[in-house]
């Protein structure tokens, strides 16, 4: 059995043997539709009038977002900002609700709660510590010879 197929223009939908499928390129994709010869005239007409606009005008580029400015505040250890802030409201300290926190109630926390020294300071505690150890050892080192010197 035979079937017939019947095209209808997408546009008016209207039937007829000059129906057929059109390709056009537009915005560097490629579109398909249904369209009778007139209504494929004024579609070539209305693409040639969008390319004559698209050669004059200028494309306008989106707006970049601002890049956020380094958070140059400490980080605590196991502790956030929420942290801090809970803690500070309890405190009867005026903190913001978001942003920047003020170092100085980063560093009234830090004295309540030791074990949220900042990872700097931690760096610092242990590189300090590591002189103190190197010097000690040299301070060892040098009392016998001092001890020789003081008997000569």
């Amino acid at each position: 059995m035979a079937q017939k197929v019947i095209l209808v223009d997408d546009l008016d939908h209207s039937e007829g043997d000059d129906v057929a499928r059109r390709e056009f390129p537009l915005l560097n994709r490629t579109f398909a539709i249904d369209l009778s010869d007139a209504n494929h005239q004024r579609l070539s007409e209305a693409l040639a009038f969008i390319e004559e606009v698209l050669e004059n005008a200028r494309e306008v580029k989106q707006a970049s977002r601002s890049k956020k400015a380094a958070d140059t505040s400490p980080r605590l250890r196991g502790y956030t900002l929420t942290d801090v802030r809970e803690w500070a409201r309890e405190q009867g300290l005026d903190v913001p609700a978001r942003g920047k926190m003020a170092d100085e109630v980063i560093e009234q926390f830090i004295a309540a709660h030791p074990d949220a020294s900042t990872e700097d300071a931690a760096e610092d505690a242990a590189a300090e510590a590591a002189v103190a150890e190197a010097a000690e050892k040299v301070a060892e080192q040098a009392a016998p010879r001092a001890e020789a010197t003081a008997g000569v």
